[in-house]
């Protein structure tokens, strides 16, 4: 069972992704919050799996409240919400350790198996939403990170950049095993390898952090 949090400042958005979502056989909405400002308590109450995690709030907004929580002890996985496609907003959320990013107009059935997959542990961030990302969001002090990603993608091996280089460009698991010639098991392992030198959240983290260096 999945346990949920939904989080925005919208009853009716609210009460939409309830009619949604709990119907669904193997998610459970534990709580519900209007402001960023009830988040820590209901996580630390509840401990959902995943936060659906609004961005704009009148209170404590979504990207504080994300933050915040990417900076606890086991976290929950945090999936932002916003209109736009391309947003500095939502590059930031991402910076900060969220899993990826929903539209609110998404189908149902994505929206279910968009939680799914975050609380795999796998993110939702596609690869064309990365490149418009890329293309379209530039929030400065580019020169800095891409000295810094550089440095990080330095510590690696040879083979875990050639990893971390698929990973950017989008790759599943399955994907970068046919493309590097080894196993699912084997990408899984280079994968957690790299998050554990570079000090990463995820796999959207390492996305980042290639952009950053290729910039």
């Amino acid at each position: 069972m999945i346990r949920l949090l939904i989080v925005d400042d919208d009853a009716m958005v609210r009460a939409g992704l309830s009619m949604i979502l709990g119907g669904v056989d193997d998610i459970e909405i534990v709580a519900e919050a209007g402001d960023g400002s009830e988040v820590p308590p209901l996580v630390a109450g509840h401990r959902p799996d995943v936060v659906l995690m609004d961005i704009r709030m009148p209170g404590v907004d979504g990207l504080t409240a994300t933050e915040a929580l990417r900076r606890t002890s086991a976290p929950p996985e945090v999936v932002v919400l916003t209109t736009f496609h391309a947003d500095a907003q939502v590059l930031r959320a991402l910076r900060a350790g969220a899993a990826g990013f929903l539209l609110k107009d998404i189908a149902p059935g994505d929206l279910v198996q968009a939680i799914r997959k975050v609380a795999a542990g796998e993110p939702i961030l596609s690869p064309a939403v990365t490149r418009q990302l890329i293309t379209h969001v530039s929030d400065g002090g580019a020169g800095e990170r891409t000295e810094r990603a550089r440095k990080l993608l330095a510590r690696l091996s040879e083979r875990e950049r050639e990893v971390a280089l698929a990973v950017g460009q989008g790759r599943s698991n399955a994907e970068i095993a046919r493309e590097l010639y080894m196993s699912v098991p084997t990408v899984k392992a280079h994968v957690s390898r790299i998050l554990t030198k570079l000090d990463l959240n995820n796999r959207v983290q390492v996305a980042l952090l290639v952009y950053d260096a290729a910039t």
